[in-house]
C-alpha cells in the first residue's frame, strides 16, 4: 500500500498538514510566551532566544520545514518520477524524526510531571509539539513512500545538531540572566542545570550521556529502518 500513487500522494498531503500542525503549535506557544514577557515588563530579547534555545523548539521547527519540504518536492518533481526523496532531505528527515523521538521520550518520562506556571503554557500546542509531532514522525518512518537508504554514515551526521545544542546550552546557561527570576544563569531543561544538584556539572554530565546514548540509538534506529524501507543512494539530486 505504502508504495503507490495513491498513498504517496495521501502522505504528502498528510506531511503539509503536520507541518502546518507543528507551526501553528509553535507559533501559539511562542505568542503566549513572549506577549507574557512584554505584559510583566520582562527582558523580551532575551524571552525570543530563550524560547528559541529550548530542544523541542528547535525540533519541531526543523520538523517543520523537512515536513513542508518534503511535501513541496512531491509535488513539483517526485510525483512525476519513480525516485526516492534527494538525498540531503533524507537525511534532514533522519535528524527531524531522530530530535523529536528523543522530545517525545524525554518529555514524557522525564519532564512531564513538572509543574509549570499558571497561564506560561498553551495546553493543546504542548501536546502538539511533545506528542502528537513526534507520533507523526515516528509513523513518516514507517510509512512514507520514495525512502531514501542512507550509508551509515549518517548517524554521525544526524548527531551533530543535538551536539551543538548542548554546548551552546552549557556555555550560554551561565552567561544568561534569567528574565522571569533574575536569577544569574538559565537553562531551558532543570536537568542541564548545574544549580540544581550537589556536585553541579557531574549530574549533568551523566544526563547528557545518558540522553547522548539515547540520541545514537534513535539515529541507529531511524538509519536501519530508512535502509530497510528505501532504496540506496545512487545520485545527490
Amino acid at each position: 500500500m505504502t508504495r503507490t500513487p495513491a498513498w504517496a500522494r495521501t502522505w504528502a498531503l498528510m506531511r503539509a498538514a503536520a507541518s502546518l500542525l507543528i507551526l501553528a503549535a509553535i507559533v501559539a506557544q511562542a505568542v503566549r510566551t513572549i506577549g507574557g514577557a512584554i505584559d510583566a515588563g520582562r527582558d523580551v530579547a532575551t524571552t525570543i532566544v530563550n524560547f528559541f534555545s529550548f530542544f523541542t523548539i528547535l525540533s519541531n521547527v526543523v520538523s517543520v520545514v523537512v515536513l513542508a519540504w518534503a511535501a513541496v518536492w512531491f509535488w513539483s518533481r517526485g510525483r512525476r518520477v519513480a525516485a526516492p526523496e534527494p538525498r540531503a532531505l533524507a537525511t534532514v528527515l533522519a535528524c527531524a524524526t531522530t530530535n523529536m523521538l528523543v522530545t517525545g521520550v524525554v518529555y514524557n518520562t522525564l519532564l512531564r510531571g513538572i509543574a509549570l506556571p499558571q497561564g506560561t503554557t498553551v495546553p493543546w500546542s504542548n501536546e502538539v509539539l511533545h506528542v502528537v509531532g513526534p507520533i507523526f514522525l515516528a509513523a513518516d518512518l514507517f510509512l512514507a513512500p520514495r525512502r531514501r537508504a542512507l550509508p551509515w554514515r549518517s548517524i554521525a551526521e544526524v548527531l551533530i545538531f543535538p551536539i551543538v545544542w548542548v554546548v551552546y546550552t552549557l556555555v550560554r546557561g551561565p552567561l544568561t540572566t534569567n528574565p522571569t527570576t533574575g536569577a544569574p544563569f538559565w537553562y531551558p531543561y532543570p536537568f542541564l542545570d548545574p544549580n540544581n544538584f550537589d556536585d553541579g556539572y557531574g549530574t549533568v554530565a551523566l544526563y547528557v550521556a545518558g540522553i547522548a546514548i539515547a540520541i545514537s540509538l534513535f539515529a541507529t534506529l531511524v538509519v536501519w529502518v530508512g535502509r530497510r524501507r528505501g532504496k540506496p543512494l545512487t545520485t545527490n539530486r
